[in-house]
């Protein structure tokens, strides 16, 4: 570090405010960004072995100003100089300017949502308060953005580490620290009593709203569209929930199939005498295809609401810089002009082609063998039910469901961390690309691993009876080895091995409080949350025709998994950064591509109903016929459901307004900066 960066770090003003005695924050070199009180917000862990003269480094490196290769934060060293926590925060300006990079929207002195400009910084309220100005989700991600943004201005070797570890030239600075066992961890810290008044207000009581604007400002805007999309989707399975219950208790029928689902027995063909001319089958049916496009649809304006509402509709779309983990040769980009690591695209697709897809073909091949498999076993308990007829034979049935359930699980859980692996080693050059392929991965694979067996049942074994079991199996089974090893198990791990080594009173030094939160385990992210919502969604639109209680299980299941997720959320695991978001990204193409997957299921599925059964049996319409029929019904409802996507717009009228005038007044301001600037 250059002497005029450590002179800059010394001005003469009074430090903001210390968390041991002696010891205080790094200087602001801005004056208007000095406050009596600094607000921890990031807590750095250092490894065991770090020397003093590295640690003093790093906290120089983090509070030197942005033009001099910093991040312009505010570091303390906590407990002492020599030990291995560094806690940072951010100044007033700092957080405003990366506020406008971000492309974050804020409230204006007129009292509309703004793209924040940090030039008329003093025309949007509370600017002036940054608690009040941006959440404390944005201010922890904006402390992450300027540490994983630092990046050499030369070579420079590191003080206290070996000359292997020397960074050069554009080095990714925060990267190469944690590659050498520098920085080990780095979170965001909890605020315990903003988190005892949100967990008051969000599980702990009767309520039935969440406090989602809370859960935005603590948790981030990430965080808040999944638990917003799970509210909006569990009161939605109302509807179904209701269809299904009504056409269960007026249908003899389907309560002896629901019986026998449950029972195990092998389920005979009945056939409904209603005298109507549909079934209880054709009305679930028809109504999960038309209900899953009403969903969707209302939920994306919902989702443009909320991101208007939480200042994320106009997010910066800017050629992002390198994310962290890219590596390459250094060299000139030829769009930037920036000096950067670059890497070739075609190397980038090689790897795709001759690493990446055939590690996914083998994990699709062992879905093939687990399902053959289940296959094998579920004969050989048939048999020996046929032989035994008893009630450890009548349970023995379940058995092969169950393993099944419990090796697609295992395969999934391990197969996610492998996608991982094989994205990392593709190289993509942008955060967004990096998390797009290791979803499409995950994506293909889930619904590989999840509806591969239905579908054979459904569609090349065309066994009802089979599937309706399988599917109340898996709406059984799958919820309770869901809840037991997302709730349960952390729980009691939490409760008997970590919650003791980590007691702590109001007494205790605030580093010691800190240190705490560095035992809760890593918040695994969202992936499991929105693949179990995506498996749900698809047993509902897909199959729910041959069993009308699925609606029934998912709407009990979910309103239990709101609490015990935001449980988990706030009590397991350790704070999650979470970057600003606009909407669910992917994972909403996934739910839109299943519903649309639900007019050719479920046209199919009629196919094979009592009543059509009936009707070929009868001679009353030959199977051709039968067939033709839902292949017109298939495009009819498809029709329908491209009709209702039309009706019903995407973004509501007065967001479509508010955007409207938001790029009227960016248009505006940079043409005002574009004459001040020809001016002078």
């Amino acid at each position: 570090m250059s002497k005029a960066q450590r002179d800059d770090q010394q001005p003469d003003e009074k430090p903001a405010s210390t968390l041991s005695a002696g010891l205080g924050w790094t200087k602001v070199s801005c004056p208007c960004c000095l406050s009596e009180a600094v607000e921890p917000l990031v807590l750095v862990k250092l490894g065991e072995e770090v020397r003093p003269e590295t640690k003093r480094w790093i906290i120089r490196l983090i509070g030197a100003p942005q033009k001099e290769g910093g991040a312009a934060l505010l570091a303390h060293p906590g407990e002492d100089a020599s030990g291995d926590i560094i806690v940072v925060s951010a100044p007033r300006c700092t957080l405003q300017r990366a506020a406008e990079e971000l492309g974050l929207c804020k409230t204006y002195c007129t009292g509309e949502m703004e793209n924040f400009s940090y030039e008329d910084r003093d025309n949007f309220r509370h600017s002036d308060n940054m608690e009040s100005f941006l959440t404390l989700a944005e201010r922890q991600y904006i402390v992450k953005y300027e540490l994983e943004g630092l990046h050499a201005q030369r070579d420079v070797r590191i003080p206290g580490l070996a000359d292997k570890f020397t960074l050069h030239h554009r080095d990714n600075i925060w990267r190469k620290l944690n590659s050498a066992g520098v920085v080990v961890d780095t979170f965001p810290l909890h605020k315990r009593q903003q988190l005892k008044k949100l967990s008051e207000t969000w599980y702990s009581g009767n309520q039935l709203s969440q406090p989602l604007d809370s859960v935005n400002a603590y948790f981030g805007s990430s965080v808040g569209f999944y638990f917003s999309f799970l509210d909006f989707y569990t009161w939605s399975l109302l509807p179904p929930a209701i269809v299904g219950l009504s056409i269960t208790y007026f249908s003899s029928d389907v309560q002896k199939e629901v019986v026998e689902s449950v029972s195990g027995s092998q389920v005979e063909n009945h056939v409904e005498d209603t005298g109507l001319p549909i079934s209880g089958h054709m009305v679930q049916a028809v109504f999960s295809m038309l209900w899953s496009t009403v969903v969707m649809e209302l939920w994306k304006r919902r989702s443009f609401s909320l991101s208007y509402r939480w200042g994320t509709l106009h997010l910066a779309e800017r050629f992002a810089e390198p994310r962290p983990g890219f590596h390459g040769h250094l060299g000139v980009n030829p769009v930037t002009g920036r000096v950067e690591p670059l890497f070739p695209e075609w190397q980038k697709d090689l790897r795709m082609a001759l690493v990446s897809v055939p590690v996914v073909g083998i994990f699709l091949g062992l879905v093939v063998l687990g399902m053959l498999c289940f296959y094998w076993a579920e004969d050989q308990v048939q048999q020996l039910h046929l032989g035994w007829d008893s009630l450890v034979s009548q349970t023995l049935l379940y058995v092969p469901s169950v393993l099944h359930i419990l090796y697609t699980n295992v395969l999934a859980t391990f197969y996610k961390t492998v996608a991982a692996s094989l994205t990392e080693f593709e190289n993509h050059r942008e955060e967004s690309a990096f998390q797009n392929h290791l979803t499409a991965k995950v994506l293909v694979f889930t619904f590989f691993n999840y509806f591969a067996v239905l579908f054979h049942i459904a569609f090349v074994k065309q066994d009802v009876p089979l599937l309706r079991k399988r599917l109340a199996s898996l709406l059984i089974v799958t919820q309770l080895v869901n809840q037991l090893t997302e709730v349960v198990v952390p729980f009691l791990v939490d409760r008997f091995v970590s919650a003791p080594h980590r007691t702590e009173s109001e007494d205790d030094p605030q580093e010691d409080k800190f240190r705490n939160q560095i035992t809760l385990p890593v918040f695994p992210g969202l992936f499991a949350e929105y693949i179990e919502l995506l498996v749900q969604f698809g047993y509902l639109s897909l199959f729910s025709c041959v069993y009308p209680l699925t609606a029934v299980l998912l709407l009990i299941n979910n309103v239990t998994e709101i609490r015990t997720d935001a449980y988990k959320i706030c009590k397991l695991f350790r704070k999650p950064f979470s970057a600003p978001a606009a909407n669910m990204g992917v994972w909403q193409i996934a739910f839109e591509i299943l519903s649309f997957m639900a007019v050719v299921s479920n046209c199919w599925l009629l196919t094979l109903s009592p009543l059509s059964l009936k009707m070929q049996v009868e001679g009353e319409m030959s199977s051709t016929n039968i067939v033709l029929m839902a292949v017109l019904a298939e495009h009819l409802l498809m029709l329908i459901k491209l009709m209702m996507a039309a009706v019903i717009p995407d973004e509501p009228a007065w967001i479509r307004t508010k955007r409207a005038h938001m790029e009227y007044t960016s248009m505006q301001a940079l043409r005002q900066q574009t004459m001040s600037t020809d001016e002078s």
